[in-house]
């Protein structure tokens, strides 16, 4: 653990520590909600609020764990502003999805049928919601150098590449310090993926944005999005029933 982890861990149980703590980071939090909500904010704003809150809940929630703290208080405050961003329906992005986006092959029926529920889906001005989740997770894809809409030439076409690279996010999922250092870096420890997934190296490069953008919506708040991520949910399951 680092020492700012220590320091969160101990903030846990210490009202003065926690104060220090939150002193300390109050351009951090500005920060994240600056980044999750595109516009300026001050502590003047009800944004601050919210943000605050949630970091002085990540405080209280955080344990080793979790990974990082930083990286844990950042995923509870995005957390936070989207709930506070839906109940203002603040958001109204315009985005088109390409009904070929989620996935694969347009031969396969049952796919290609849901797939076009998602572009229907988000072409609907009144539901907000999942408009709002293609817009902060694209603000997070572009950290790592690619966007929403790339993941139409990335995604896995075949059934056993799909379980594949399922496979791999799904260790991800329950390995939280690895995906911790994931999010850091911005980069996928191949050789560790190779190892305890027996998936190959050249097949995780191929679909590197792919794993990674399913990673960042499995792992954070993104409800919406998740849903479609079918042989992923499936694998988490079997994992479950294997454990």
């Amino acid at each position: 653990m680092s020492e700012l982890d220590l320091l969160a861990v101990k903030a846990k149980n210490n009202i003065d520590s926690m104060n220090n703590l939150i002193t300390q980071y109050e351009n951090f939090i500005l920060k994240c909600a600056s980044s999750i909500t595109r516009s300026y904010i001050s502590k003047s704003d009800d944004e601050w609020s919210i943000a605050l809150s949630a970091f002085t809940e990540a405080i209280k929630k955080y344990s080793a764990e979790k990974g990082s703290f930083l990286n844990f208080a950042e995923l509870v405050i995005r957390r936070r502003m989207i709930d506070f961003m839906r109940s203002k329906s603040r958001y109204a992005p315009e985005i088109s999805v390409n009904p070929s986006l989620f996935n694969t092959d347009s031969q396969d029926e049952e796919e290609y049928s849901m797939q076009s529920e998602i572009a229907k889906k988000v072409s609907i001005v009144e539901d907000n919601s999942i408009k709002l989740e293609i817009t902060l997770i694209n603000e997070i894809f572009s950290d790592y150098g690619f966007s929403f809409m790339d993941l139409t030439e990335c995604s896995p076409k075949s059934h056993k590449t799909k379980k594949s690279c399922a496979k791999a996010v799904v260790y991800l999922i329950k390995n939280p310090i690895l995906t911790s250092e994931i999010k850091i870096k911005k980069q996928l420890p191949l050789n560790i993926i190779e190892k305890y997934t027996k998936v190959p190296r050249k097949l995780l490069e191929r679909h590197r944005k792919y794993i990674i953008a399913a990673l960042e919506i499995m792992s954070g708040d993104f409800p919406n999005l998740a849903g479609y991520m079918e042989y992923i949910c499936q694998e988490l399951k079997n994992e479950s029933n294997n454990s």
